[in-house]
Parts: C-alpha cells; sequence; structure tokens
C-alpha cells in the first residue's frame, strides 16, 4: 500500500488516498478514475511527499503521548468511580428526571447523572436547570 498526497488543480483542495502501488495509481489516473472529492474534476495530480521515517525521537514522543493518553483515561475512570458511587443513575431519563427535582423542588439525598441529548442539555440550560457534560469511557472500551 501507498499514500498519496494529491491535489485538486481546479478547486485547490488537497487530500490523501491510498493505493495498492504506484503502478496502479498510474493506472487509475490514466483511465481518469481519480476525481476530486469536493468539486469532481479530473484534473488531480500527486503533491511533493517527504517519506516518513520513523526516528528514536518520534518513537520517545509517541511513548509520552500514549503515556499522557493513560494518564488522562485513568483520571476520567477516576471521576465516574466518584459519579457512581455519589450519584443515582437515572439512564436516558436524565432530562425528565433534573426537571422533576427542579420543579418540583424535590431534595434528593444524591445528585443524579445519566444520558440526555446535546439538545436536552441545550433545553435544560435555558430552563436555568443546571447541567454538566463529562466524558465518559464504557469499560468495554480501550
Amino acid at each position: 500500500m501507498i499514500k498519496y498526497n494529491l491535489f485538486c488543480k481546479n478547486c485547490k483542495n488537497t487530500f490523501d488516498s491510498w493505493f495498492s502501488s504506484s503502478k496502479e495509481y498510474a493506472k487509475l489516473k490514466r483511465h481518469n478514475h481519480i476525481n476530486c472529492h469536493e468539486c469532481g474534476s479530473l484534473d488531480v495530480e500527486k503533491s511533493l511527499m517527504a517519506p516518513s521515517i520513523i526516528s528514536s525521537k518520534v518513537k520517545k514522543a509517541e511513548s509520552l503521548k500514549n503515556n499522557k493518553y493513560i494518564k488522562v483515561k485513568n483520571k476520567i475512570k477516576e471521576y465516574q468511580n466518584f459519579v457512581k458511587q455519589n450519584f443515582h443513575y437515572v439512564g436516558d431519563n436524565f432530562a425528565y428526571e433534573a426537571r422533576s427535582i427542579h420543579y418540583d423542588n424535590k431534595k434528593n439525598e444524591k445528585g443524579i447523572y445519566g444520558s440526555a441529548s446535546k439538545k436536552d442539555i441545550e433545553e435544560l440550560k435555558e430552563e436555568g436547570i443546571q447541567t454538566e457534560v463529562i466524558p465518559w469511557i464504557r469499560e468495554n472500551d480501550s
């Protein structure tokens, strides 16, 4: 497999595309099967490319990046555990339950957490009901 940076001479769009080989690219180009996904033009050419060389600095940077990712993920899991232990899960009924607490002046021993659509969150905010959105990692996600 080979990846080429392509450039549309018509709309100046740049994009990447994968080909099984350089010969396959040439064949597809010759038969007018390569076009710009923005404007549909067949006037597409390869851009200059630099080979991708992985150095020890790059490997070290990737390792640090992965380490930071793991730290952030672990911190999110800590927050999740705190929320699970200290709040009541209401599932997809979050918007309904939040309104019930707000308008009926219900005093729960625990706060609530659950799922709500972006639209529901915006509507709650417009009604003066304070909510927070936090990142959530499902247990089966790696």
